[in-house]
């Protein structure tokens, strides 16, 4: 859901990331949201089949992004997203917005600015502090394959937590 192109809200979306169109800051963020509404169906299905999903980003990060923008505040911004299904967990990869920066790519498309991310950065922050939802943060500067041992190691633990745990809706 970063977010998914495909779909014709997606591609609004895509032409929106690239500058191609401009969205008043209300409606994208109301987009972005609805973006993922678009998948609830299928993603409860293929939980109800026992199969685990994985999501690069979620509605934490439409949140953070949008409240990151100044005249919006974080319940606003959560408001959309009450109900979609809860995730077990949710993996925070940290890394400085210095470090970001650096990375091939950068500054591509709409956000992508340091002092931007330092602003999304507080965002998340504060959405971390919500005891409700399990946040890990995982160092995101290690290598590609530490990385990806740690999340495997954090996600098999997190699976067998919840193996037989009803699903959850958020912020609810």
């Amino acid at each position: 859901f970063p977010p998914d192109r495909t779909t014709e809200i997606g591609q609004l979306i895509s032409s929106y990331l690239v500058r191609e169109k401009n969205l008043e800051d209300h409606t994208v963020h109301l987009l972005f949201s609805a973006n993922r509404w678009e998948h609830v169906p299928l993603m409860k299905e293929k939980l109800h089949q026992g199969i685990t999903i994985v999501v690069d980003r979620y509605a934490f990060s439409g949140v953070a992004f949008t409240s990151a923008k100044g005249n919006f505040c974080l319940d606003w911004c959560k408001q959309p997203d009450v109900g979609l299904p809860k995730p077990d967990l949710i993996l925070f990869l940290q890394l400085s917005p210095e470090e970001a920066a650096e990375r091939e790519n950068f500054g591509h498309e709409r956000y992508e600015s340091s002092s931007f991310q330092e602003k999304v950065l507080q965002s998340f922050y504060c959405l971390m502090e919500d005891k409700s939802l399990n946040w890990k943060t995982v160092d995101a500067s290690q290598s590609i394959e530490d990385l990806h041992r740690e999340i495997k190691s954090i996600a098999e633990e997190t699976m067998q937590e919840v193996q037989h745990k009803p699903l959850g809706e958020l912020w609810k």
